[in-house]
Parts: structure tokens; sequence; C-alpha cells
């Protein structure tokens, strides 16, 4: 499958911006990646990167993204407004405001840093999984339509995409997934790709749950080069939680490429209504 033109990829065109000023970015939200409640987290996180990297003042690539879902997105224009707040030797620091009208919906905290040469290590291991193309590809669900942007392999837990959904004893998620049309890889992308797990207490209880993400935080291993050089594959990703009650659970995530190179790690917490 030949990557579709990034400039042209419904993912691109979702998290595009409007220079507005110093700081200031103009969006709209992008009906294909919406979810139960406005838009699917990972496109929002996408976006909020994305002026990060599009603002001239960005010094290095990204090392960490979190952001925090304040209140619901509504369909319709957004502002954007990022600030640096300290530029160090190593790191640089960012503040960031999703807003409509006079309400903010969504803030962020954005760490870019210069990558140097230094001792390097491992200890978590990818997930034993079959090559992605010998798993089937799983039929998205009529809802919520932005699964409908990822070519989904699921190695286990799917959850109520399974055809005989039931009650699992773990939360554990693997699959292989890419963006559809298969787009490169890049840091706005593998930012959402780090949101694209069906909600644990689904997965625990095998059945559609009203859920939402609170906070998301996303750690990236790989740099620029490193993404670029995984191209348009499919990246193994898993997913777990720790613990469920009293109305939220958290996750905790791993994207891994091909090669086992390990591409982000991802912490996010989570509502739920039952």
């Amino acid at each position: 499958m030949n990557p579709t033109d990034i400039r042209t990829h419904p993912f691109d065109l979702a998290t595009g911006l409007t220079a507005a000023g110093e700081g200031s970015f103009r969006g709209h939200t992008s009906a294909p990646y919406s979810n139960m409640v406005g838009p699917f987290g990972g496109i929002t996180a996408a976006t909020a990167l994305r002026a990060v990297l599009d603002d001239p003042r960005c010094a290095a690539d990204p090392l960490s993204l979190t952001v925090n879902f304040a209140g619901p997105i509504a369909e319709g224009p957004f502002t954007i407004d990022t600030r640096p707040v300290r530029t160090n030797r190593s790191t640089q620091h960012w503040t960031l405001t999703l807003s409509q009208g006079q309400a903010v919906a969504t803030t962020a905290t954005v760490v870019c840093g210069t990558r140097r040469p230094t001792w390097s290590d491992t200890e978590i291991s990818p997930p034993p999984a079959p090559p992605a193309d010998s798993v089937p590809v799983a039929d998205p669900p009529d809802f919520p339509v932005w699964m409908r942007n990822y070519e989904m392999r699921f190695v286990e837990g799917g959850g109520p995409l399974t055809p005989q959904p039931r009650e699992q004893a773990s939360s554990t998620t693997t699959l292989w997934v890419r963006d559809t049309p298969a787009r490169p890889l890049d840091f706005p992308a593998v930012t959402a790709l780090s949101d694209v797990f069906i909600p644990r207490v689904m997965v625990r209880t095998g059945r559609m749950v009203a859920a939402s993400t609170v906070s998301l935080t996303v750690y990236f291993h790989a740099d620029a080069a490193a993404l670029a050089e995984h191209g348009a594959e499919p990246v193994l990703a898993t997913a777990r939680a720790q613990h469920f009650g009293r109305g939220f659970f958290d996750q905790s995530a791993h994207l891994w490429g091909a090669d086992g190179t390990p591409l982000t790690t991802t912490h996010q917490l989570v509502y739920f209504k039952d």
C-alpha cells in the first residue's frame, strides 16, 4: 500500500492549523474523527502538538506531551494559544490552551529537547505478536466514527469489536495499527496512534461503556529520523489498565516499530460511567 500524500491525507486535514498571530492558531473539528462526545482525543492531542511544531519559536523535537481534556470540544472552529515558558540549553517548555469562544476546552504542556548520543538501553520488550500481514483487519464499528481512520489488526483484547465479546480477566489489548489510507509516521501521527486503544473498561466487560479520557501523556522515545525511517508500516501497540474504581481507570501503553524499536510510552486517566 502506497502512503497518501500528507498534504491531502484526512489526518493532516483534520489537524491543519492557520496562523493567527504569534502564538495563536485557528483550527476546526473534523467530522471523520468524531468520538462519543466531541473529537477523538488522539486527534486533539496531535493538533495541540502540531501547534508547537508549527510555531517558529519551536527549538527542538518533542520529548513529551501532556493533554488535559477540561471540557467537551463542540463541533466547529477553535483557537490554540501557545507559549514557550522557558528555553534551556537542552529543553524547551511550552504551555497551550485550546479555546472555543471564552471557554477553555483543553490545556496542554509540551517539552521539546535536543537529543545527544549517550549510553542507552531498553528494559521493556514488545509483546509477542505474529507479523502484521498475518493478522486479519478488524471491521470498524459504525460508532464511534474515528475508528474508520485506522487499520486495526487485533492480536488480543479486541473487546466489543470481537465477534463474540465477553467479559475478560485481563484488560490487555495488543494490535498492529496504522492510519488508513497509509501515512508516513511523524510526531503528530504517532501521538494520535498512542490513543487508539479501546477503553480498558470495555475490554474487561466486553461491552460498550461511556468513557472519556481526562488526561493523556505521551513520551516520545524515537526521534524524527527514526519515525521517518519507519515509514507507513503498521506499529505494534499494547495497552493495559492497572486499576478500575469509583468512575475512573488508568491506562499504560507502548508503541513499537516492526523491528522492536520503542516509539512511545503513554499513560492516561479515563472517566467511565457504568
